[in-house]
């Protein structure tokens, strides 16, 4: 199905058109209704036994994971990201770094561990811990499909595809959001999932991801080809020419999006990692001391019962 007849005669776009033309996309609508529905079910279930589960997990996962996850693919940054690349850089990043964020914030796999009966947490465990599941959190790898995937879409015939069909579509938008989860999700996931790594290292590649996203925005407004090819120019034959700007000049602002919130959502990633290193330092030290005063109070113990033992052959 080709997407041309959806973009055909879209109003001037403003900031209002973003909350004014919704329309659900059937894939990602689907994703977002059994995703929100089993974790609101687990933490109903844990809250039935009277387990505690953190506000916080559950708005980061269904109000700001899932949340943006369904505004990015169904409100106006959807129904014009075929028609402004620099629309569809906008929902670029924000499927691919501020919705995996989320997700991983919101411990979905931790709660699953605590809330599904038996034999699925025998499964779902025996998924962590398999090969594949270590593979695919192996941080260099997840590092270098981060950074790849966005160069392959950009500078292949793949979004040039995507512009021309429903369905490749909205797969590129569920995998933004895979490719992003497999990156995030061991550096600031509280979930335990294979691939994490001490906190030095998450803070290196997080750094590491900034040139990339800097040079392939800086390449981006640069070229002197058209993302697409010839998809947004033909716009401009169609009654939304008397006021599309110039696809060139377009693409120039979708470069520098990519570039300038790339560095913004990496300083929120960085107070992010910061905050969770300052919590695990202190719940390390405090199961130090709580280590050093169990060893000390068995010491003096020992020492007690030497005395009293001593005083007894005295007598």
């Amino acid at each position: 199905m080709t997407l041309t007849a959806l973009v055909t005669n879209l109003p001037r776009f403003s900031a209002g058109s973003i909350f004014g033309q919704w329309e659900l996309a059937p894939v990602p609508f689907v994703i977002t209704v059994w995703a929100v529905g089993f974790y609101l079910l687990g933490v109903r279930t844990l809250r039935r036994r009277g387990d505690r589960w953190p506000w916080g997990r559950t708005l980061s996962f269904v109000v700001i994971g899932m949340g943006l996850f369904l505004f990015a693919t169904s409100s106006g940054l959807a129904a014009y990201d075929t028609t402004l690349v620099s629309v569809h850089m906008v929902q670029h990043m924000v499927l691919s770094m501020l919705v995996p964020m989320a997700l991983a914030l919101g411990a979905p796999v931790t709660l699953a561990l605590r809330t599904l009966p038996p034999g699925l947490r025998r499964g779902l465990l025996t998924v962590l811990h398999s090969r594949v599941a270590k593979v695919l959190s192996f941080p260099p790898l997840t590092f270098l499909l981060y950074v790849i995937s966005p160069w392959a879409l950009y500078f292949s015939g793949w979004y040039e595809a995507t512009l021309n069909s429903t369905y490749l579509h909205e797969m590129m938008h569920v995998h933004l959001v895979l490719v992003g989860s497999l990156f995030f999700w061991p550096i600031i996931g509280v979930d335990p999932v294979p691939g994490r790594v001490s906190y030095p290292f998450r803070m290196l590649l997080v750094v590491l991801t900034l040139p990339f996203h800097a040079f392939l925005g800086v390449t981006i407004m640069g070229q002197d080809t058209l993302l697409g090819g010839d998809w947004y120019p033909r716009l401009h034959d169609g009654p939304m020419g008397a006021w599309l700007p110039d696809p060139y000049d377009d693409q120039h602002v979708a470069g520098g999006l990519l570039w300038g919130s790339g560095d913004l959502v990496a300083l929120v990633l960085f107070g992010v990692l910061f905050t969770q290193w300052v919590r695990a330092s202190i719940k390390e030290a405090a199961r130090e001391d709580r280590r050093l005063d169990l060893i000390e109070a068995r010491e003096r113990a020992d020492r007690e019962r030497a005395v009293s033992g001593a005083d007894a052959d005295g007598d």
